[in-house]
Order: C-alpha cells, then sequence, then structure tokens
C-alpha cells in the first residue's frame, strides 16, 4: 500500500474535490428516483439506465483511484457494470461510498512526481500521464453523472434539480468578503 505523503499537490487536492462533490451529487440522484425499480427502466434510443450508470461510474472510480493509485485491492469486473440489472438502491448508495473512499485514498498517496509520470496502467492501448488521466476519469464521470440526471427526468416525468456539481463545494471555495 502506497505510503500518505504530507502535502498533495494542488491539482490532487481540486480533483478529489470536485470527484467528491459529483460523487454526493450521484448520490442525491440515486435517492431522488422515487421508486428505485425506475433506476433500471430503459428509455428507447439511450444506451444505459441510471442503474448501469452509477455501476459503471463506481467500479470506474473505485478501479483507477482505489486499486491502481491507493493500493486498496478492488478487482473490477467492467462487463458486469453493464449487465447487471435490477441492483437494489441501497447496494448502489454503498458502491457511491466506496468509491468516496478510493477517491480520498488515492488523493493521500499521490505526489508532484507521480503526476508527472505515466499512470500505472495502459489505457485504450496508450501511456498516458497520471495528471491528465486524472483530468480525463474526472471529466468522464461528470459526461455520466448529467446522462444519469437526464434519465431520472425522463423515468421520474418531473424536471427536479438535485441541486448539482455546487461551486461551493470546490476545494477552493470560501466566503466571497475573503481574499
Amino acid at each position: 500500500m502506497p505510503t500518505p505523503r504530507a502535502k498533495q499537490p494542488e491539482q490532487v487536492v481540486a480533483l478529489a474535490a470536485i470527484l467528491d462533490r459529483d460523487l454526493a451529487t450521484l448520490r442525491r440522484e440515486v435517492e431522488a428516483y422515487p421508486d428505485e425499480r425506475d433506476l433500471w427502466r430503459e428509455i428507447p434510443g439511450v444506451a444505459n439506465v441510471g442503474g448501469t450508470l452509477v455501476l459503471h461510474l463506481t467500479g470506474n472510480l473505485q478501479h483507477y483511484f482505489g486499486t491502481r493509485l491507493a493500493g486498496t485491492g478492488y478487482v473490477r469486473d467492467r462487463p458486469a457494470e453493464f449487465v447487471r440489472r435490477n441492483v437494489p438502491r441501497s447496494e448502489l448508495l454503498r458502491e457511491i461510498d466506496a468509491a468516496r473512499a478510493a477517491v480520498k485514498a488515492a488523493s493521500t498517496v499521490v505526489g508532484t512526481a507521480q503526476l508527472a509520470a505515466d499512470f500505472p496502467e495502459t489505457v485504450a492501448g496508450s501511456r498516458v500521464k497520471t495528471g491528465d488521466y486524472l483530468v480525463h476519469l474526472t471529466v468522464h464521470f461528470a459526461y455520466h453523472l448529467g446522462q444519469l440526471d437526464y434519465h431520472r427526468r425522463v423515468v421520474c416525468g418531473r424536471n427536479i434539480s438535485v441541486d448539482a456539481v455546487r461551486p461551493v463545494e470546490l476545494s477552493s471555495a470560501r466566503p466571497a468578503g475573503e481574499r
């Protein structure tokens, strides 16, 4: 298991804070489905249902942040993320909590040198710098989070916000009067 460092690079702190904020939003999205069966309701022309997106996002973070960076030992089954159905809401919420823990664990061990080094796994047949890949993973998460929000609104037939992507939850947020 990697050893925690005293002071983490600002990029790592910021990305971890964004992902933690977005994982909190993911939890609110899952909880906002009035009937948990709606998480699995298919919409013509839409490839992934809400529950699938939750499994994919949490599996992705637990693998790349948890296993590859923090050494958590999580074993990903990516194909299962797309074929499992009717996973209870309570299990989805546990997966969100586990993903939050994986991001936090990685954020305490990734240092400046590692950000500049290649990510410890080949990605889509390519080598990429760890810092670049962490940004990619954060953007990937936000992309699918938006899909989940639209899925929920369509299947529930309600245009109700869960107050997503709150700027006040960014790591640098402070009251407007402070410098």
